[in-house]
């Protein structure tokens, strides 16, 4: 759904979804075939609904209207504010496509009857996500939901029991995976060009815009967002779980809070933190304010928007209510014996990761730089620099090499645009890596943040069958045999 943090928002409830789910069952569910999805359908154009318009479904919207317009077409959009539901048909409009019907949230039943979809695409608020998946499945669609699937264990158990009574199928679009250089790494994996993966050393850096920006949206509040351990490290620990072929089973954890706070604010010379940015009496002497009227894209979206849900894009980064961390620690336990020291930070003075393969033949370290700024269009995020990224292999007691690091155009360093032909294309490309990922790779790819989350309560180490099950194995590729013979290094003289 259009982004938002706060209680008074319209957003689809639970009482509402039960609601529409006693009137379906008074009446029958409305099957596939009522819907009219059979064959004849399948024949033609496949047919989308969006439910959630912010920013995040615009790259849904354009792959439909224009790059895969000759086999998708965007019958449908879904939100709680008028304002997007408005933009979204203007965007139709401007790629030269029919306007897709829109809806308010309260109507989502009513949007898949009446427009009659094959597939909805979830873009809405993290901790809304469940809802949606699980409704449209019960109704007859499949689904392709953006990152992360959900934000806790239950309302994961939801999402899985729903897809397995409905058999309909959950797409969970995770786009690191396709950035050319992280296929690469899983490729040098699966060669065993170091041997079997023996322990992982993983440190992911946000700096103080991108990272800042997490603090200013929704996503400050947890049980929206599951916090930076679910929203953003989804996609790192879906990444080591495909990298591994492996799933997590043992975590312990530490997290605070200790930049973004209302000390750190008088600290860095202010008099005190604020509501939000666009009102702030001191955002010319704040480092960390986002006017949103500079920014044409934020403003068209948000600003402008406003009187609809009283949603706020800019709200102070140093404000007292903020519930997520901003410093965590992970140490994970892999099914197949690998150790995973993992780390996120967001308050550094660069963008990007480290991580560290050890292996029984060597070592692969590998880093990407991302440069991550506010542009006069967008909020720019994920472009690689070139400069700042290498895959570097280090032989057991042999020379070092580094490996020529494939490069990607477009949103996330290049991920974007090759998932979204794994999306929407009628036909799929072989794929060695299996980079498209079920609600199997999603739920294993959140577990690991939300026994995070518990352990930052708790202090005590989570075990992930403690927390879902019956979740079956994501279809990963075969690494190398963790039982065959492994070179013996060469004596040093």
């Amino acid at each position: 759904m259009s982004n938002h943090d706060s209680d008074q928002t319209n957003c689809i409830t639970r009482r509402h979804f039960a609601r529409t789910a006693a009137a379906a069952g008074a009446g029958g569910l409305l099957s596939g075939s009522r819907f009219g999805w059979g064959t004849d359908a399948a024949a033609a154009k496949k047919r989308y609904a969006i439910v959630g318009v912010g920013a995040r479904s615009a790259m849904y919207q354009d792959a439909i209207h224009k790059t895969f317009s000759q086999y998708a077409e965007l019958v449908a959009c879904c939100d709680i504010n008028a304002g997007r539901l408005k933009l979204a048909q203007e965007n139709a409009r401007a790629a030269g496509r029919a306007e897709p019907a829109v809806f308010e949230a309260k109507d989502f039943d009513r949007m898949l009857a009446q427009t009659k979809p094959n597939a909805v695409i979830v873009t809405t608020i993290d901790g809304y996500h469940h809802e949606y998946i699980c409704r449209a499945m019960e109704l007859g669609c499949d689904v392709i939901t953006e990152k992360p699937m959900t934000v806790d264990a239950d309302k994961c158990n939801q999402i899985l029991d729903t897809q397995r009574r409905t058999k309909r199928k959950c797409t969970v679009t995770f786009n690191y995976r396709y950035t050319p250089p992280r296929t690469q790494v899983k490729e040098l994996l699966m060669d065993g060009v170091i041997g079997d993966v023996l322990s992982v050393d993983f440190h992911w850096m946000l700096n103080t815009i991108h990272g800042a920006d997490y603090f200013r949206r929704w996503h400050s509040q947890k049980r929206l967002s599951g916090g930076l351990m679910v929203h953003k490290a989804t996609h790192h620990f879906d990444l080591v779980n495909w990298w591994l072929s492996a799933i997590p089973v043992t975590v312990h954890a530490t997290g605070k809070r200790e930049f973004y706070t209302p000390r750190m604010a008088t600290r860095l010379g202010l008099k005190s933190h604020h509501e939000r940015c666009h009102t702030c009496p001191e955002k010319a002497q704040c480092g960390f304010e986002l006017s949103l009227a500079d920014v044409p894209n934020l403003k068209r979206l948000y600003l402008d928007n406003e009187q609809y849900d009283g949603y706020f894009r800019d709200r102070c980064v140093f404000r007292p209510d903020i519930d997520i961390e901003d410093t965590m620690n992970v140490l994970a336990v892999y099914n197949n014996g690998v150790t995973l020291s993992y780390s996120v930070n967001a308050f550094n003075a660069w963008e990007g990761y480290y991580i560290i393969f050890n292996g029984t033949k060597g070592r692969l370290e590998h880093k990407i730089e991302e440069q991550v700024y506010i542009s006069g269009d967008a909020t720019v995020q994920g472009a690689i620099k070139g400069d700042g990224t290498y895959i570097r292999i280090f032989p057991m007691r042999g020379p070092a090499y580094e490996v020529s690091v494939r490069a990607g155009l477009g949103g996330h360093g290049g991920g974007d645009d090759v998932m979204l032909e794994d999306v929407f294309l009628p036909e799929k490309k072989p794929d060695r890596c299996l980079r498209a990922a079920d609600q199997r790779a999603g739920a294993y790819s959140i577990l690991t943040g939300i026994a995070a989350n518990r352990c930052f309560l708790t202090g005590q180490p989570v075990q992930i069958s403690s927390l879902v099950k019956d979740i079956g194995y994501p279809d990963y590729p075969p690494m190398p045999s963790r039982e065959g013979p492994v070179p013996m290094p060469q004596k040093t003289r």
